[in-house]
């Protein structure tokens, strides 16, 4: 793998001597995003090079925006691409290149009307377009395709384009859910044409110049662009690990930094170089327990595990305070999360009769973790102090950070989890059915997925509510997640960049780049 460690290897990459790469114009320390330095509004003005750094992944990055997978692959091709909706900081779907969309009465046909759109070709975007995403998303043959399973609802036979700038999709079942699905991860739409992954025909604000995969990608401002255009004249994404974010930052050699920690979070409060940019409670962090494994496939063994954790000092000594606990349950704060189930309160007493009763008092386990994000370690050791106090011995063991979230679903009985912004549907379909890709708590059931699948078909919007949360609850109550906190997403940027949002993670204003400026 080919990620920067070190302030050093980023200004060898980029060929810059300390103190060089300034941009013109002066920077300024303004509290508000938007405005000028002191606080006031400012015009966002066209201009300059915008530097991205982000945590790497050498090799396996890719900007095939059907195969991301990493933050880094994400912000490339939000960057050269555009959906047809995307999500709000709520999860709600909002227009992107579909202007609109209805379906019929049972949710098994859904109508997109599209905007009138330009690729970076000059070709105009059809429902041809559309479908020719669809299908390669759904090609068989593809075995990246992160959307592949979340999609494979659409029947792409009956799917057809109406008129000029109409596309109706035909499903195979019945999903009320659909607009939200295309707001999420590998749904671009690409051009008919696009053969080749290294070569891009995309309709985003943004024309590839130059992509190395671990080393650096260069686009600029694709002027045609249905939304007005970048601000910037060029975007420069790079590689870094989050020491080597911060020093670059700081001195001058970039202007956005994705995913600081909280102890640069607040160091930086000082420092009038840098702004944190923070949405609060917006991911979420959890220790996983496989529930297709002994011996959390007794629900006893995992509700013993969910008491013995001290939620509120998790998320003060791990998160440095930035976050709020979590109630073993994702979406705190989003549509269908049941905020009528009390909050889990520690109770080592409990704890420990359930693991007498289960034979569990005294024997060792062992969590997988890595330092794969931040916290994860700390999380894990600490837990297993806690575990501690009941007579639960708990071993830490760390694998690959660059490699982990694949090997923690195959080792361990234990693990280290989290997730970005989502919807509640799209985290329960991609974790935590039986044929989830990514379920990494082993949750297998088949009433549940049964259960799942009456939800998402409901088109009253009361009654699918109340099935969500007749699904949290179950996982809440018999799951293999403990979802101890819900971290700040916290990114950083230099006091002279205006436009950026505090935005949830997977959302549409997260790592966006075309509506940045600098002062």
């Amino acid at each position: 793998m080919s990620i920067l460690r070190n302030r050093r290897d980023f200004l060898a990459l980029t060929g810059a001597a300390a103190g060089a790469l300034a941009l013109a114009g002066c920077g300024g320390g303004g509290s508000g995003d938007g405005g000028a330095a002191g606080g006031g509004k400012a015009e966002p003005r066209r201009g300059g090079r915008f530097r991205a750094l982000f945590t790497g992944g050498g090799e396996l990055e890719t900007i095939d925006p059907h195969a991301e997978a990493l933050a880094i692959d994400m912000a490339r091709t939000k960057a050269l691409f555009d959906r047809l909706v995307d999500l709000d900081a709520d999860m709600a779907p909002v227009p992107r290149l579909a202007t609109k969309w209805e379906s019929n009465a049972d949710a098994t046909v859904w109508r997109f009307t599209l905007r009138e759109a330009l690729f970076h070709d000059g070709k105009k975007l059809t429902p041809e377009d559309v479908l020719f995403s669809f299908g390669r998303i759904l090609d068989p043959r593809a075995t990246d395709h992160f959307a592949q399973g979340m999609l494979s609802v659409i029947d792409l036979k009956k799917s057809r384009g109406v008129g000029g700038n109409t596309v109706e999709i035909a499903l195979s079942r019945p999903s009320a859910e659909l607009p939200a699905l295309l707001g999420t991860l590998g749904t671009a739409v690409v051009s008919a044409r696009y053969r080749d992954p290294a070569r891009p025909v995309g309709t985003g604000a943004f024309r590839l110049k130059s992509f190395r995969a671990g080393r650096s990608f260069v686009a600029e401002r694709f002027d045609d662009h249905w939304d007005g255009g970048a601000y910037v004249d060029e975007l420069h994404i790079l590689s870094a690990d989050a020491d080597a974010r911060g020093n670059a930052l700081r001195g001058g050699q970039a202007e956005y930094g994705y995913e600081m920690t909280p102890t640069f979070a607040r160091t930086a409060a000082a420092d009038t170089s840098v702004r944190i940019v923070a949405a609060k409670g917006s991911t979420a962090h959890a220790i996983v327990m496989k529930c297709d494994q002994e011996p959390f496939d007794d629900p006893d063994v995992t509700l013993a595990f969910k008491l013995l954790a001290d939620r509120e000092k998790l998320v003060e000594v791990v998160l440095a305070g930035r976050g709020v606990v979590g109630n073993d349950m994702f979406g705190k704060g989003y549509q269908y999360y049941p905020e009528d189930i009390p909050q889990r309160e520690r109770d080592v007493a409990e704890a420990r009769a359930l693991l007498k009763k289960t034979g569990m008092l005294n024997r060792t386990l062992s969590i997988y973790t890595s330092s794969a994000a931040t916290g994860f370690v700390e999380a894990a050791t600490l837990f297993a102090e806690q575990a501690a106090d009941a007579g639960l011995r708990i071993k830490v063991t760390t694998g690959s950070s660059e490699t982990y979230f694949k090997d923690q679903l195959t080792k361990g009985v234990m693990g280290s989890h989290r997730s970005g912004a989502m919807s509640i549907p799209t985290y329960l379909n991609d974790r935590l059915l039986t044929t989830s890709a990514f379920n990494a708590s082993g949750w297998r059931r088949k009433d549940f997925d049964a259960a799942f699948a009456k939800a998402r078909a409901t088109t009253d919007e009361g009654e699918r509510t109340r099935l969500y949360g007749q699904l949290q609850r179950t996982v809440h109550d018999e799951g293999g997640l403990l979802m101890w906190g819900h971290p700040d997403w916290l990114n950083a940027v230099s006091s002279r960049v205006r436009g950026v949002e505090a935005a949830p993670p997977n959302t549409l204003d997260s790592a966006r780049f075309d509506k940045v400026w600098l002062a």
